[in-house]
Order: C-alpha cells, then structure tokens, then sequence
C-alpha cells in the first residue's frame, strides 16, 4: 500500500472512526446545500418585499453576521467534537453529563417533521419542471395558472406521487454515504444551482422592469424601517440557515479536524445570502415587468405568480418563456434536493450509529416514514382538509412545530449548552482548532452565544407565536 493511499484512509475517518468530507471544499457545500432552500428563492424575496427592499435587506445581513453565525458556528463545534452523531456529540461534549445527550433526540424528530412536510412542496417543484419540461406553460392565463396550482395541492394521489420521487432520489444520495452520496451530490447539485440562478440573472436585468427592481433590492429607504422589520430581519437570518434543528450539526460530525470552524461558517452564510439576494435579482425585475404585479406571499409566489409573470413577459419569444421556466423549476429542484438531503440524514445517522443499522436500511427507513408523513401533510391540502389538530391542518401543524418550536428552542438550547453547561476549553479547542488558527475572534464569538443570540432567539421566539 503506498503512502497516499494510507494517507487518504486516515484523512477518510476521524477520531471516531466515522466517515469525514473528503475535502474543505466538499464539506462548505454540503453545509451550504443544507442551508441554501425553496426558502431562499420565495421566502426571502417575499420578506424583503413586504418590508421595504434594501433597507430590509441591510438589517437582515446584520443579524445573520451576530445571531446566525454563530449558532451555525456553535452547531458546527458540538458536531465535530463528538464525530459520530449528534445524540454522542451532546453527550461527549457535556463531559458525559446523560440530560444533554437527549438533545440528540431532536434532529431525529425534527428530520421526520420537516422533510416530510418539505417533500411535499419539493414534490410540487418536480412537478413544475416537468410541466416546464414538455411546455405545458404555453399558452396558460394567470386564471389558469391559479386553477391548475389548486387542483395539483388538492388531488389526493399526484402530488404523493412526486413527493415520494423527492424522497427517493434523497434515500438514494444518503445511502451512498457520506463521501459518495452527500459530498459528491453536493459538489454536483451546488454548482448546478448557481448556474441555473446566475443564467436567471442574467435574463432577468434584460427585462424592462430591471432597473425598478435593482432600486429596490439596492436603494435603502430607512423611513420604511420598523421594529416589525427588524424582527421580520432577524427571523429571516435565523430561519435562512436553518439552524436549531441540528442539519449543521449532523453534517459538523463529518468535518475534518483541520477545519476552521468559525471561516467555513461566514462562508456557508455567504453563499446562503448570495442565493437569496441572486433570488431577488431574479424576481424583482421580473415582477416589476408587469404593472400592478407584486410578490405574494408562500408558494404562490412560485407556483402561480412567477409562471404567468414569465408567460406575459415573454409571451412573444415562446422559445425564452420556455427556457426561462424550465431553468427556474430546476433551480427549485435543485435546491430542494440540496435540503432535503441534510434533513434526511439528520434522522438516518441516528438509526445508522445509534441503533447498528446499515446507511441504506436507515436512509430507506426513514424515507418510508417520511412518504407515509408527507402523504398526510398532502392530503391535509385536500380531501382532509377539515380534519386538524388544535385549528392546524398536518402541514401547517408540522411546519408550526418545526419552524416555531423546535428551530429556536433547539438554538437557545445550544447557546445556553455551549455558553454555560461546557467546559470553555472544549469550546475554545474546537473553533481554534487547538490554538492553530486566529484566536482573536473567539470571545466576540463566546460574547454573542452568550449573551446576543440567546436574546435575539427569544424575540424571534415571541414575535413569530404571537407577533
């Protein structure tokens, strides 16, 4: 055996014997994939939308650097530590303290929540890029456009059909493993996904709405600015990275021990805020290209408003409406995918470590769980719409405990579990890599998980139950 290859077996595991990233560049886009989401292509332009444009988004990127950062930091330092899965990091962290280790319990539970509910959505997304695909949107009136949206989330077999496809071809990535399946699918998918938006871009500043949009998107208007905007702002930094539910700490259980921790976290939310702000470079123009239209709110900015935007705005260039929304469908796809992967494996690694499993029986386990969970969350849009749970349809329910529970309990469980119950010293070893990169962030670091974060996770927390 040569030395490379010995050197490539031991750099393919870490102190735990577990599988790692193969490279740095491999692990960044994984985390970015995970981050990076359908929320970054509708929630985000409709966000900035509703609350004022650039001055929004100024805030917004403020509260990702001193709130965001750091919780996907201190996920990042949690995961890594233990090297196995999230339940052994909790625990190997806390010095072997039992209480701590059942935090490992929540990304299990919160993967089953979110993907299934996510699928959903996904499933919709895979839909529409077929239909873009054959150029089935040829033609279509924005009446037909709202009808036919409706009849796809309200029929009770299609939209199960697709996002079981979702489903699938995730169980097939994770099955592979982590170099193999997540990393490669990752070096693929992510690059894909900012050809796809930056070939948008670059169609969307020909448009005659182009430069109503840039103001917009760039000209700050700091009159429009309330305190309803800046928790809106500090919401959507939170909720963009999809911290909390321990995605990032599942994947940071795979990062090689010569990782810088707190610089691949600016990066991951570097490219996260790139994709947004590429979403509104998209959007805006487009929409500001037809008078009277504005963003709406949820899927149907995607689904009904955005397709009849490209129907009527290039309705004399069939060939353009045709490749515009076939790029823009498989873009969703792909960063739907990217999601969904980290939110399957979250729930798989657990069953795979924890319980002796496989990767591909735990990957299909969970997946097959999922299909079940989604195909609810679906019908809860149609021919169970009347049936709830404390006034919420199954989506809504599931979306309400993941993104209004779960994901910001999870993160001031975390600030508190590395501000207070740790010792400082595992803290300080993991995000300076044992004193071998830049130590002088790091009490700005432990400052904001202390103290900043935990308040601003508390005001998200509040505002989002009862603003």
């Amino acid at each position: 055996m040569s030395n490379n290859t010995k050197l490539h077996e031991i750099m393919s595991v870490n102190n735990n014997g577990s599988s790692v990233f193969a490279s740095k560049v491999g692990a960044i886009l994984a985390a970015a994939g995970s981050a990076v989401g359908l929320g970054n292509i509708w929630r985000f332009p409709t966000e900035t939308g509703a609350n004022g444009g650039a001055a929004f988004i100024l805030i917004y990127v403020f509260f990702m650097a001193v709130i965001g950062v750091p919780i996907m930091v201190t996920e990042f330092a949690i995961g890594r530590h233990g090297g196995k899965d999230v339940m052994h990091s909790f625990e190997k962290m806390s010095g072997g303290r039992k209480g701590w280790r059942w935090m490992g319990l929540l990304p299990v539970v919160a993967g089953f929540l979110v993907l299934s509910y996510y699928a959903v959505v996904a499933g919709w997304t895979l839909f529409y890029a077929v239909v873009a695909g054959v150029d089935g949107f040829d033609g279509m009136t924005s009446a037909d456009f709202a009808s036919d949206f409706e009849l796809l989330s309200t029929d009770p077999l299609l939209p199960i059909l697709w996002l079981a496809t979702i489903i699938i071809l995730t169980v097939g990535v994770v099955a592979l493993g982590v170099q193999k399946g997540i990393e490669r699918g990752a070096k693929i998918m992510m690059p894909l996904l900012f050809i796809f938006v930056a070939i948008l871009v670059v169609c969307s500043l020909t448009l005659p709405g182009a430069t109503k949009g840039l103001e917009f998107l760039f000209k700050p208007d700091f009159s429009q600015v309330t305190g309803a905007t800046a928790l809106s702002a500090m919401g959507q930094a939170f909720f963009s990275l999809s911290v909390g539910i321990c995605c990032l700490c599942t994947y940071a259980c795979y990062f090689r021990k010569d990782v810088n921790l707190i610089q691949d976290g600016v990066q991951v939310a570097t490219i996260d805020t790139l994709v947004a702000l590429m979403a509104g470079l998209v959007i805006f123009p487009a929409v500001y290209s037809i008078p009277g239209m504005e963003p709406d709110a949820g899927p149907s900015l995607v689904f009904v408003t955005l397709p009849n935007v490209f129907q009527r705005v290039f309705g004399d260039i069939p060939l353009l409406a045709y490749l515009f929304s076939l790029v823009f469908y498989l873009l969703l796809v792909m960063a739907a995918l990217t999601s969904s992967i980290s939110m399957l494996e979250m729930s798989a690694s657990y069953f795979h470590e924890e319980l002796r499993v496989s990767r591909p029986v735990a990957a299909s386990l969970v997946g097959m769980v999922c299909i079940v969970l989604g195909s609810v969350c679906s019908l809860s849009f149609g021919v169970w719409s009347d049936v709830t749970v404390f006034g919420l349809g199954f989506f809504d329910l599931f979306d309400f405990l993941v993104a209004k529970l779960l994901m910001p309990l999870g993160s001031l469980a975390m600030c508190i579990f590395v501000g207070w119950v740790v010792d400082e010293s595992k803290v300080r070893e993991e995000l300076t890599n044992g004193g071998t990169v830049n130590t002088r962030i790091y009490p700005v670091y432990l400052f904001l998980v202390r103290y900043v974060a935990p308040v601003g996770i508390l005001l998200i927390f509040i505002n989002e139950l009862w603003g």
